[in-house]
């Protein structure tokens, strides 16, 4: 009897369990009834309308890709503008106006390039305003910072000014840091940080600063030994600012002339402003594989307005570049020719001439359109130093110079000449150098031969010409010369 009374307690106590959970029954029957039908279905369904698990990832994906997006933040608050100065009527009836400036006119200071002169100096080149250093008095300052974490070694920045005037909104400065010790000397490596003031130049309430990273010399980078070590070059030669359309002919007669003059061990440096198109490219290719030119592209420096295309900036960062690469150093331009007389060679007059540091050479302006009658019809086949060969020789004009240094010893650069040298400069070099001007015929595409004589001396618009056949009589070597050197690939070269 107990044993049945226990059983009816369980039973009891089970339909009581199945009670109290029969609404979550009633739920989960109710689902599996649903998945059942819906799976009796399915089978009965063509199978271009079946569904796969894939088509059930589109559908989620579908879905949570048209969720609506997190609500956007609010804008930043605008800036609120400076305040104006307003007018003010002072004590008897006086009107103090008032002065807001905007903006800024030019760059405190735009640098090209950072050149260690030795173990304790520095040359920072660049551009900077011309007002600012023409009207006010900016001030630089150089600091040291070593890797190591020593204390930092500070010097003043000396202003070197290598344009002569002739700037424009921008003008060149060398900034000259010579520190009392050497730095960095142990290969530790640190950085040359220049500190720059206005002191009021642009505005008198106002000393704007700045911190430029002039140079950043990593651990174990620097090679002492360049600074006394013979140079890598004889010659090296350091070019203006090339622009404009200039004529591939022209430009290899030019290179091939130079490369052979000067020899195996120079250099030429290719500043490209601009006038390097495919064409003249095509022509420098050949030196550039052998190892005698380096191109460098100088084209930004158009967004600066300085005088000529910046020229006196580039040669002055050439000069510093490769100081210590190279014995002499020439600046002329591609339109001018170098020459010795044939007893000499550029190495013998150089070594007569190895007491100064600067010596500039003579010019001999040439005729750009003068030809000989006996060229006719055969001028487009000869180069243009042999075709052009009548002298202007017209007294009494002080024609430029150019001129060629040494450049350890040279503090900064001009275009025809350095004011800033230590040692000796002479300009009395006649007989043993000179230089032949064709004054407009790199820029010129067309055949330079406007008019054929058949005279040594003639006058035309006023200046007498006689016949110079000095180059002309190179020309027949230097031919042969790029066909040795490189092969016949320039020879369907265009104007």
């Amino acid at each position: 009897m107990a044993k049945e009374k226990e059983r009816e307690k369980e039973r009891n106590m089970f339909v009581g369990v199945v009670w109290s959970c029969a609404a979550e029954l009633k739920i989960l029957l109710t689902a599996l009834l649903f998945l059942c039908s819906l799976a009796t279905v399915l089978q009965f369904l063509p199978s271009r309308l079946s569904i796969s698990p894939s088509d059930f990832r589109l559908c989620l994906s579908k879905l949570s890709s048209e969720a609506p997006p997190p609500p956007s933040l609010p804008p930043p608050p605008v800036p609120s503008p400076p305040s104006l100065e307003q007018d003010q009527i002072l004590d008897g009836g006086i009107v103090k106006r008032a002065f807001n400036p905007y903006g800024a006119a030019a760059y405190a200071f735009i640098q090209m390039g950072t050149y260690r002169g030795g173990l304790d100096t520095f040359a920072v080149v660049g551009l900077a305003s011309k007002p600012l250093h023409v009207y006010g008095k900016p001030q630089y300052q150089c600091e040291w910072v070593p890797d190591s974490g020593n204390q930092s070694l500070f010097t003043d920045g000396y202003k070197i000014y290598p344009d002569w005037g002739y700037g424009r909104v921008y003008t060149v400065v060398v900034v000259n840091c010579t520190f009392p010790e050497p730095v960095g000397a142990d290969g530790s490596g640190g950085k040359l940080i220049l500190h720059s003031w206005t002191n009021g130049g642009f505005d008198r309430d106002v000393n704007a600063t700045e911190k430029i990273e002039a140079l950043r010399e990593a651990p174990g980078s620097l090679n002492v030994s360049v600074f006394k070590s013979p140079p890598q070059f004889d010659y090296l030669y350091c070019g203006s600012s090339l622009y404009g359309n200039l004529s591939p002919q022209r430009v290899r007669e030019w290179i091939a002339y130079h490369v052979r003059l000067f020899g195996p061990k120079s250099h030429f440096v290719i500043h490209d402003a601009g006038g390097i198109h495919p064409g003249v490219l095509e022509v420098l290719k050949p030196w550039m594989e052998k190892g005698y030119v380096t191109l460098q592209d100088i084209r930004e420096q158009e967004r600066f307005d300085g005088y000529y295309h910046n020229q006196f900036l580039v040669v002055n960062d050439c000069l510093h570049r490769y100081r210590f690469m190279a014995k002499w150093m020439f600046f002329f331009d591609v339109d001018e020719y170098v020459y010795v007389p044939p007893k000499s060679t550029i190495k013998s007059v150089l070594d007569s001439l190895s007491d100064y540091t600067q010596f500039t050479i003579e010019q001999m302006p040439m005729s750009n359109k003068l030809c000989l009658a006996e060229d006719a019809g055969k001028t487009y086949r000869k180069w243009g130093f042999e075709k052009l060969v009548f002298k202007d020789v017209k007294k009494g004009i002080r024609r430029d110079r150019k001129y060629a240094v040494q450049p350890r010893n040279v503090f900064a650069t001009g275009v025809h000449m350095s004011q800033n040298v230590a040692g000796k400069t002479t300009h009395k070099t006649e007989g043993r150098i000179k230089y032949f001007h064709y004054h407009g015929t790199i820029a010129d595409r067309r055949e330079p031969c406007r008019q054929l004589v058949n005279v040594t001396h003639l006058t035309v618009e006023g200046i007498p010409y006689e016949l110079d056949s000095t180059l002309r009589d190179a020309a027949q070597s230097v031919k042969r010369f790029e066909l040795k050197t490189i092969g016949s690939r320039l020879q369907r070269t265009r104007q």
